[in-house]
């Protein structure tokens, strides 16, 4: 084997591991994405229980079952497409160790 087969075959392992690392860090960022709605998610369930009961409409359980859906839409969208608070940055750049 050649000297520059050598450097061909290990410029070509760089490349296939840099792909690698690059789908782990989007697969690393989406993680803690969902992670970060997940909490928010939770957040606004501990919020919405410290709410009174009275209101324009009587408390039941399909009233429980959409503002339940609703909070996970919400949240989903603030943390995925919105930037969310910051949450799933700083458990990137932790995980990542950057």
């Amino acid at each position: 084997m050649k000297i520059n087969d050598v450097h061909s075959l290990m410029n070509s392992e760089i490349k296939i591991q840099s792909k690698a690392d690059i789908e782990n860090s989007k697969d690393l960022l989406e993680a803690c994405k969902q992670f970060e709605a997940i909490f928010l998610n939770m957040m606004l369930q501990q919020m919405r229980s410290t709410v009174g009961t009275g209101g324009l409409t009587e408390k039941s359980q399909a009233r429980e079952i959409f503002e339940s859906m609703k909070d996970e839409k919400m949240t989903e969208e603030m943390a995925i497409d919105g930037g969310g608070i910051g949450l799933a940055k700083q458990l990137y750049q932790q995980l990542s160790n950057r």
